[in-house]
């Protein structure tokens, strides 16, 4: 019988993380058979899409996993929940986790909301007791269902690879797989995840990150043993080391009817669940409509998958934004694509409009965004636009955060002190900076360069292979 790995990729991130690198390819090519599991609705187009031999796919069963959720002990899973999530120790920048406590304590209604003073000081004390932080940890145990038993059995894996530490859906399969002694590991998918995460959801004896910072995060902030967190780099993006994802200027300006003979400008959204970006794309829309660059300009919108939520606020501001535009002839939005039902769009099936959109900007802007690191591989201007809407949100069942007030989250902070690009909190200084890097466009690309190679660890498109060849050791195929 051939090894088996699980691998859970419920999330359009971790699809490219697994299946648009070299990881399964590599694992495949091992002799390794891989059943990867994603969204139960998207289960079909993603089957579709990339089935090849050796390679299994299974839904994630996601309304199984929230209906044990809401129905175990509800109050008390979402009172581990938000321990594990923002109780990280003091050892590391902890304001990313205040900012997450106030998010998910706003969850937290009726009486469970006059148990927020205890939590806080339960938190308080994790904070500085790594006892308790491992007594949170495995209190989270008690809550493993038999959701997978099936599977399990039928299957057989060896090893169990989430695309986090259970911090999501992710933690029942895992918790199942580690109760029956099966070897658990996981990935690390997203750029803040170590220092927005905290304390693992389930017991996983392995973990890859990015890069050296990733890694110290997680072992002075989460406890992990440095010798189970192995630096892979960010397998992701080796399709933009590699350059494999590009679409030719020419062609990439045709297909947003862009005007060839205009500076290209490109705004993506980030950080909507906090705080609004209408401010943002606004301030840049009059801008570009008015000529006031110093160079004419054109300005092309990513909205974030948020924003095709249906029924939600981000999708109020998504129309909301289209309208204001409408009339702008030089501001264009990117059309959506999406895998197929369930996955949000913008979920990885548009590499090559997300790598050009980058590559051909002339500055490219966002609200520290992950695709800041993805921008700097480009070595392309880059601009955080932190303008503020008075209140946030305004809304009384959530919780916002001004934008001017998150350059110290941690990997805020890194891009700001690495001098990888400029922050703007006004219309005014949007303006100013542009019109700097319009005028200067190999400004600060020295710090872009250095940035990348302290995040992202390998820069000649072998961090997949290199992750790949970590998950085999496990499997104890090398």
């Amino acid at each position: 019988m051939p090894k088996r790995v699980f691998l859970i990729a419920d999330h359009g991130l971790a699809l490219i993380y697994f299946l648009q690198s070299d990881i399964v390819s590599t694992l495949l090519k091992a002799g390794v058979e891989v059943v990867l599991f994603t969204d139960d609705e998207s289960l079909p187009a993603v089957e579709a899409r990339f089935q090849q031999p050796g390679l299994i796919f299974e839904g994630i069963r996601a309304q199984e996993c929230e209906r044990y959720a809401q129905t175990v002990d509800p109050f008390m899973q979402r009172v581990l929940n938000l321990l594990r999530w923002v109780g990280g120790s003091k050892r590391m920048n902890t304001v990313a986790l205040d900012g997450n406590y106030h998010l998910q304590a706003m969850s937290f209604t009726g009486r469970g909301r006059y148990a927020l003073p205890l939590l806080r000081a339960v938190i308080w004390l994790m904070r500085r007791s790594r006892p308790l932080r491992r007594m949170v940890v495995r209190m989270q145990d008690r809550y493993t269902p038999n959701i997978y038993a099936d599977l399990f059995e039928k299957y057989q894996p060896e090893l169990v690879v989430g695309r986090t530490p259970g911090w999501r859906t992710d933690r029942y399969i895992l918790r199942e797989a580690a109760r029956r002694g099966i070897r658990t590991a996981a990935v690390t998918v997203g750029w803040d995840n170590p220092s927005s995460y905290a304390m693992p959801g389930a017991p996983v004896e392995y973990i890859t990150c990015w890069s050296e910072i990733q890694k110290q995060e997680y072992v002075l902030g989460s406890d992990w043993d440095p010798k189970r967190v192995f630096i892979g780099g960010i397998p992701a993006y080796d399709g933009y080391f590699r350059r494999e994802w590009l679409i030719p200027r020419e062609e990439y300006f045709r297909l947003h009817g862009l005007d060839p003979n205009r500076r290209l400008l490109s705004y993506a959204c980030s950080f909507e669940t906090l705080h609004p970006n209408f401010p943002n794309m606004k301030a840049l829309a009059d801008l570009v409509n008015s000529d006031a660059f110093v160079e004419p300009c054109q300005l092309l919108i990513r909205f974030h998958p948020n924003h095709f939520i249906a029924g939600s606020r981000f999708e109020e501001e998504r129309k909301r934004t289209i309208e204001y535009v409408k009339d702008m002839p030089h501001v264009h939005v990117v059309d959506p694509v999406s895998l197929g039902a369930g996955l949000a769009h913008y979920s990885g099936e548009d590499m090559p409009e997300k790598a050009s959109m980058m590559a051909h900007s002339d500055v490219f802007l966002t609200v520290y965004s992950t695709m800041v690191v993805e921008t700097a591989i480009h070595d392309r201007p880059i601009v955080s636009v932190t303008i503020d809407t008075p209140g946030g949100w305004n809304r009384k069942d959530v919780y916002s955060l001004p934008l001017t007030a998150i350059g110290d989250w941690p990997t805020h902070q890194r891009f700001r002190l690495a001098g990888a690009g400029r922050v703007a909190d006004s219309p005014e200084k949007v303006r100013e900076i542009v019109d700097f890097y319009l005028k200067n466009p190999t400004a600060d690309s020295e710090a872009r360069r250095k940035f990348i190679r302290e995040e992202c660890t390998f820069t000649d498109g072998s961090a997949g292979r290199r992750s790949a060849s970590f998950i085999l050791s496990l499997l104890e195929v090398l």
